[in-house]
């Protein structure tokens, strides 16, 4: 069995008080109150103020992370915009400008799909250019869930008609594989194509949560708000993610997944809906982007949770 030392290069100190100045997965053992401590992503999450992008839009595709953000076309407009954390800088525009667009991926390697048509569109981002690739099976006008990477993806659900079909992308084709167990469209994906998590959505307005093994789709504990049109979709994997704004009506409510449940925590500044859509950011370090107030905004939000001492516990 692996030990600490073999993994960390460094064993547990035995300290009489906690550190004055931990750093980030720093662990120790307080000989005081007998407890074993850790320091790390564990306080309490808030959003701020981001950066403004140039161009404010509804229902763009979103990608990547906080600090390398990518969001792409969206309501009447085909401008692509990438982000470092602080300020948007526009980039090579799509090549078929689309609202209702789905992300997948990177700041640099970004695949987006689908769109209002509807249409079975799917282009591949390299971080400098734009290239029309494999199409869906089925067009969709109506977002999905989105979740995976841009050379393994599913679209989940979407519309029209409303549908329980989900693709599945290897990169090279997209294939059918398990339906979900109930179809919704303006809904949010999270994880990958072998760990995803399906919640909320329309068809009527649902606060329904699903998991995805990589074979089957099982329902899980709901949202404690109903809605759809969410903003950046999910946030996170199977198993930590989170759920913010979103219709109807505008939203500014925030929930965190665990793996288990859903719990409400810190609001948006400013409730809105059809933000960029996609897999971007994650439980601790999600982004807004522009989106619905009802008008589409310039505004950036981001959320972060601080690091704070753990105490770790057995059963």
């Amino acid at each position: 069995m692996a030990e600490y030392i073999g993994i960390k290069g460094s064993t547990i100190q035995s300290l009489a008080n906690d550190p004055s100045n931990p750093i980030a997965g720093q662990v120790w053992y307080n000989s005081t109150s007998n407890v074993l401590k850790g320091y790390g992503q564990q306080g309490t999450g808030a959003w701020a103020s981001g950066g403004d992008v140039n161009t404010a839009v509804k229902g763009s595709a979103g990608a990547g992370t906080q600090t390398a953000a990518l969001k792409a076309s969206g309501t009447g407009t085909d401008t692509c915009e990438t982000y470092d954390g602080s300020s948007w800088t526009e980039v090579a525009n799509v090549n078929v400008a689309r609202a209702a667009i789905l992300g997948f991926g990177t700041q640099t390697a970004a695949l987006v799909a689908a769109g209002e048509g509807p249409t079975t569109a799917v282009e591949s981002w390299n971080g400098t250019s734009w290239s029309e690739v494999y199409d869906l099976n089925q067009a969709r006008g109506d977002n999905g869930g989105a979740a995976g990477t841009q050379t393994a993806a599913l679209y989940i659900s979407g519309t029209p008609p409303t549908t329980t079909n989900v693709e599945e992308y290897n990169g090279t084709s997209w294939t059918e594989t398990n339906n979900v167990n109930s179809a919704r469209y303006n809904t949010a994906g999270a994880g990958t194509t072998t760990a995803a998590l399906l919640f909320g959505g329309r068809s009527p307005q649902v606060d329904l949560t699903e998991s995805y093994d990589g074979s089957s789709w099982t329902e899980v504990a709901d949202l404690n708000t109903a809605r759809y049109s969410f903003g950046e979709a999910g946030a996170g994997t199977q198993t930590a993610t989170l759920a913010f704004g979103g219709s109807a009506p505008l939203y500014d409510v925030t929930e965190e997944w665990n793996g288990t449940s859903w719990t409400e925590v810190a609001d948006l500044a400013t409730a809105r809906d059809t933000s960029a859509q996609g897999t971007v950011g994650t439980s601790v370090a999600a982004i807004q982007i522009s989106g619905g107030t009802p008008g589409a905004t310039v505004a950036t939000e981001e959320w972060a949770v601080p690091d704070a001492i753990k105490t770790f516990t057995s059963s």
